[in-house]
């Protein structure tokens, strides 16, 4: 109820009370029982919830600038597990949300442990998963499932297989075989702002007409037009493709075409794959991030997945220092030569 209707109400309220009074001074009024308190007192009304207002830039944008993390949702998985069959997101929560995810962190911390993990101290320490605030990504469909693959896409995904198999190479014989990840080059649209156990930090820069998205893991930096631009040539691809954006109210909605074929999400085709991105401020510091996967060639239907970005003024983006692997790429490398020379061996001693 705003202030002009308050005024109003409590005038009528007056006005009933003066003319009452009159009536009674000229003629009164016969006595009537009175009637209980419980009868004559409304309940109290609940104050009204307000919504958030996010701030402004300078320009008069929904302001997003901020440092960024995704880490505490490091293990939620990105569908939805059979166990939850029925039920919805909403539906978990509170202390089974907790316990699912102190298992998920027990789980990823042991999966790490042996006599060549990392130290304890590295990136174990700011794990902390039970703040996730999800049981899974996917919120549509309402299934949280992934849409079936096209026959296309199967065709596409057997026709690979084969190619890989008729090559063959193993899956370390060159730095060619290893992923765009594993060589330090990219991890793609959206793979760079997907939790892992660290380097989960991200920068949103606002300028007039432009946002620019910066990522630790691998040093990637977006710049995303606001200006209304169409897409760029599709013979122009990238590994990030062509992103352009726009406002939506208070949502940022960032649409990106134009990807490579070798880091298509999920292996989808580069030529055809849309993703559109929302960024929405919901709280001081949270924001919103969700991303429809939309590719007609690889599934039958687009569907999105989301998750919250927390803003954490410590967790600034660091210099992520990764070329080509550094020493982890020469030592997946050098691991198979060294498995194939102990098979060799052996193979050498059956045969004596």
């Amino acid at each position: 109820m705003n202030h002009r209707t308050k005024c109003l109400l409590a005038a009528g309220a007056l006005a009933s009370t003066l003319t009452l009074g009159q009536t009674r001074t000229s003629a009164p009024a016969a006595t009537a029982t009175p009637a209980p308190a419980a009868a004559t007192q409304a309940p109290a009304a609940k104050p009204a919830t307000k919504a958030y207002v996010p701030p402004k830039t300078s320009w008069g944008d929904p302001d997003l600038q901020g440092w960024f993390t995704n880490l505490s949702e490091n293990g939620t998985p990105l569908e939805r597990p059979n166990q939850f069959a029925g039920r919805q997101l909403e539906d978990v929560k509170g202390e089974e949300l907790a316990t699912i995810k102190r298992d998920a962190q027990r789980r990823t911390v042991e999966s790490f442990a042996g006599p060549l993990h990392a130290p304890e101290d590295w990136w174990q320490v700011d794990l902390n998963m039970v703040k996730g605030s999800q049981a899974w990504l996917i919120i549509d469909p309402a299934d949280g499932k992934i849409p079936p693959l096209t026959p296309e896409a199967k065709e596409r995904d057997a026709a690979k297989a084969a190619a890989r198999r008729a090559s063959g190479r193993g899956p370390s014989d060159s730095w060619e075989d290893r992923s765009l990840y594993d060589r330090c080059i990219t991890r793609g649209l959206p793979g760079s702002m997907m939790p892992v156990i660290y380097g989960n930090s991200y920068q949103i820069l606002q300028a007039p007409g432009y946002v620019a998205i910066r990522y630790e893991m691998i040093h990637e930096t977006r710049i995303i037009p606001l200006d209304g631009r169409p897409h760029s040539s599709p013979a122009l691809r990238s590994y990030m493709g062509d992103a352009r954006g726009k406002w939506d109210g208070d949502t940022l909605v960032v649409e990106t075409t134009n990807f490579r074929d070798e880091d298509a999400f999920r292996g989808a085709n580069g030529a055809t794959l849309k993703l559109t991105e929302r960024f929405r401020r919901t709280a001081p510091n949270t924001v919103k991030w969700a991303v429809t996967v939309e590719d007609p060639m690889t599934w039958t239907k687009p569907w999105t997945f989301s998750m919250p970005l927390t803003m954490d003024d410590s967790q600034p983006v660091l210099e992520y220092s990764c070329h080509e692997g550094n020493l982890g790429l020469r030592n997946i490398l050098s691991a198979a030569r060294a498995e194939e020379k102990k098979a060799a061996e052996e193979a050498a001693k059956k045969t004596k």
